[in-house]
């Protein structure tokens, strides 16, 4: 990074590209109302996302085409699913097995960009990466006739139950878990059930006009050993000269997470090696509960808090990171083990995400003017996220899934299966 980076205030890194002053959402000193109007603060002419994700455990490349996808069974509620060999856009968000890296470059001088190039160390083991933009945003226009009027129809309410544990230890604490049952739940029941913090900011997009790394001319995986640390550069046309920043090695792509679980008489204790760059660690588990004839999911996270943990497992903002690690919601950066408390998953099992926070970088160049009166007006900026994540399963039968072992037999006839999660999922989210 040149000499003259400097780290983006959260406000500004939150939102770069709003197209109006953004003094006004900044943190001022204090006493700085008392003394005149807030420094005028523009958006950079040109902004970079970066994502860096290292995957582990069942999310290996290849599961999305035609092998397991947990991902998949729970309706997207843990995250988007993926899989697929190779490498393109969007890897980091599921992380299957590997290491990942997202870019999208923009900048206000050419909105219609179409290509760039990002010079990367030579630690990176591969050239210079070739930036594209998408030809067309996602999402298409709607079919002649999509709009028209559709007659509500009234629908029957889901069967099931809905049961939340949290925290560490080998029993379940008094006090939980917390239930919603589907045949009696209000709306207020359903809101305080699924409370989930989060703290997810833009990172890496697809837009047109924002070129992305990987590209179709560009799908190079990224090398066992590689290394983001050290000099960076973007260059293409309406690029600011000089984009030039460096990543330090707190911001590098993490080690795997090497998850051990261990049964302990029905607990289960899940271990791991700490990883030097993580900032903290949290873990959510869903699976199937005991029943009593009907559909039950059981959801455990944890933390020391009432939590689904549905936005947690994603890139958060360092501030909430260290907020949530005072709150014990999230596990410290020493941790090495947790215990799935004895009697939580007793019915179809479990699957298991762990993920582990890195530290989020801001970079933003020229540095912020000392002198409130002088305008701020950035000629580039940089949000780099990073994060590493995992996936396990406790004892749960996947023989049925598609791709496991003996899925393709004609089923034995047998009597009627009581519902499952699946078909509480389906209920629940129409699916």
């Amino acid at each position: 990074m040149s000499s003259s980076a400097h780290r983006l205030p959260r406000a500004l890194a939150a939102r770069p590209l709003t197209p109006v002053i953004l003094a006004a959402n900044l943190a001022l000193p204090a006493g700085v109302l008392a003394q005149g109007p807030p420094q005028v603060v523009k958006p950079p002419l040109a902004q970079a996302w970066i994502d860096v994700a290292t995957g582990a455990g069942l999310g290996m490349p290849g599961l999305g085409a035609g092998g397991i996808d947990p991902m998949a069974m729970i309706g997207g509620l843990f995250g988007r699913a993926g899989g697929g060999g190779g490498n393109r856009f969007g890897q980091t968000q599921t992380a299957p097995g590997g290491r990942w890296v997202d870019v999208t470059l923009y900048t206000r001088n050419n909105p219609q960009l179409a290509e760039a190039d990002q010079q990367v160390p030579a630690g990176f083991l591969v050239p210079a990466l070739k930036l594209q933009s998408p030809k067309e945003n996602k999402g298409s226009a709607p079919e002649p006739g999509d709009d028209k009027v559709v007659e509500p129809t009234e629908q029957e309410r889901p069967k099931g139950r809905l049961l939340l544990y949290w925290g560490c230890g080998e029993t379940v604490r008094a006090g939980q878990p917390r239930v919603v049952d589907f045949a009696t739940v209000t709306p207020a029941d359903l809101a305080r059930f699924f409370q989930a913090r989060r703290a997810t900011q833009r990172g890496a997009h697809s837009a047109v006009g924002r070129p992305v790394w990987p590209s179709p001319d560009d799908a190079r995986l990224v090398p066992e050993g590689a290394t983001l640390a050290g000099e960076h550069a973007f260059s293409g046309a309406g690029v600011p000269e000089g984009f030039r920043f460096r990543i330090p090695p707190a911001q590098d792509l993490m080690p795997p997470i090497q998850l051990r679980r261990q049964d302990q008489g029905g607990a289960t204790r899940l271990e791991w090696d700490a990883l030097p760059t993580a900032r903290a660690y949290f873990i959510a588990g869903m699976g199937g509960g005991a029943g009593r004839g009907e559909a039950e999911m059981v959801i455990w996270t944890s933390s020391e808090q009432p939590d689904t943990g549905f936005g947690l497992l994603d890139y958060q903002t360092n501030a909430a990171v260290d907020r949530w690690l005072k709150e014990q919601v999230l596990l410290a950066p020493k941790a090495t083990a947790c215990t799935v408390p004895k009697g939580v998953f007793p019915g179809q099992g479990a699957m298991l995400r762990m993920i582990a926070y890195g530290s989020e970088l801001n970079l933003a160049h020229p540095p912020r003017p000392t002198d409130p009166k002088v305008p701020w007006e950035p000629q580039w900026a940089v949000k780099l996220r990073v994060k590493s994540q995992t996936m396990a399963m406790l004892g749960m039968d996947m023989s049925g899934m598609p791709g496991a072992p003996g899925s393709e037999r004609e089923p034995e006839k047998k009597e009627e299966p009581k519902p499952g999660v699946k078909d509480l999922l389906k209920g629940i989210f129409g699916r």
